[in-house]
């Protein structure tokens, strides 16, 4: 039987298992009830192996196919997000404050249908490993896999990533060869000054004058330090000082992020950000502690990964064309530890006219599960080459 056909002939039950996922949403690695949903399924397709517990709650798949060849990582995230589901469907969350707002849903069904499809077939030489990860939404559930010798333990030598992307047409694909998703890092700064009066300013330092000639000063990072050719984020995103309209505070604290897509800017703007958060509060009299934590490193494709991803994205696109030079974005996605660790890419499937990423309104396009399903077969099936 033709693959589009067979994977077609497996939709109906692709979507219904989806829509249990979305009805059972699960936080970071508290992914208990869905990992077991999907290691039970491995299973019963017939994986060679199925273990669980990579990366405390991450399940692996091991399909070998009929003959030696490459060993090849298929990633999808399965974790969902603290917001409440503002839909009305059927299958909506039934879990009070959390849901499937970011499409993990779909990754996991569709990743599931390729292990079924390729479980079934065995139409290729080599290995496929499916990779359920746990934790991506701010838990670094990649890094964790890694931690736990996911690539050495079963012989990764390539890996490979997809996201649902509202607004393109649903089944379509873009990716792009080098930084496709931003490094996201996080940072913190206490201003100290001294308290006081504020009808009486002079006896005091005033912290919230300091803050504010800080948080003008942070914008010269990207407007003055960074080649204007280049891409980078500064942003301030809370600001937080005194209780009383009558007393200058002792003490501001500013939170932020920065976003970068290329690490010797990151580097840049760690410190140039350190130095002007020292020396701005210092011209003015206060001292100031800084914390700055680094996150999700650039999500960074392999030129050749890239190529060959659009070149088996393109005979499944609904389209038939497949953006290969899309714009990088500048949120932030895990996968890229693997990406440092493998050769491999990250690309985007078309969600249509969605609501956007973590919206409480947002909802899996079911129509697109036969894409998804027939990029990771495909990729398998063309990358490890035909059965002997």
């Amino acid at each position: 039987m033709p693959r589009a056909e067979r994977i077609a002939g497996m939709k109906d039950d692709v979507i219904a298992w989806r829509r249990d996922l979305h009805a059972h949403p699960e936080l970071l690695y508290e992914v208990t009830r869905t990992a077991g949903v999907v290691a039970d399924k491995l299973r019963g397709f017939g994986c060679d192996e199925v273990v669980t517990g990579i990366g405390r709650t991450g399940v692996v798949g091991i399909i070998r196919g009929k003959g030696a060849g490459p060993v090849i990582g298929l990633r999808a995230d399965m974790d969902a997000l603290p917001i409440e589901e503002e839909t009305n469907l059927p299958y909506r969350s039934t879990a009070p404050g959390l849901m499937h707002a970011c499409g993990h849903d779909g990754h996991t069904a569709m990743l599931l249908g390729a292990a079924r499809y390729l479980a079934e077939t065995r139409d290729f030489a080599g290995t496929a490993v499916v990779i359920f990860q746990p934790a991506e939404e701010g838990g670094a559930g990649a890094k964790a896999m890694l931690d736990d010798g996911l690539l050495d333990r079963f012989g990764i030598q390539e890996v490979y990533g997809m996201h649902n992307m509202p607004g393109m047409v649903p089944g379509s694909f873009a990716i792009r060869p080098g930084a496709m998703l931003a490094a996201a890092d996080r940072f913190r700064i206490v201003i100290e000054g001294k308290g006081s009066h504020a009808a009486h300013p002079h006896e005091g330092i005033d912290s919230v004058v300091a803050a504010s000639q800080l948080v003008l000063a942070l914008q010269t990072i990207v407007a003055r330090n960074v080649d204007p050719l280049k891409n980078a984020v500064v942003s301030v995103t809370t600001i937080n000082g005194g209780d009383a309209f009558n007393v200058l505070p002792q003490r501001v604290t500013l939170t932020g992020t920065v976003r970068t897509l290329d690490p010797a800017i990151r580097d840049l703007c760690e410190e140039r950000l350190t130095a002007l958060a020292r020396a701005i509060p210092a011209a003015l009299g206060a001292t100031a502690e800084v914390e700055f934590w680094r996150g999700y490193p650039v999500t960074m494709n392999n030129p050749d990964a890239a190529r060959f991803a659009a070149d088996v994205a393109q005979g499944i696109s609904s389209t038939g064309e497949v953006d290969r030079s899309i714009l990088p974005i500048m949120g932030a996605e895990d996968f890229s530890y693997m990406l440092e660790e493998r050769p491999g890419a990250f690309i985007f499937i078309g969600n249509g006219d969605s609501a956007g990423l973590h919206h409480p309104r947002y909802n899996f396009n079911d129509e697109i599960v036969t894409a998804g399903i027939g990029y990771w077969a495909s990729l398998i099936e063309a990358r490890c080459g035909a059965a002997a």
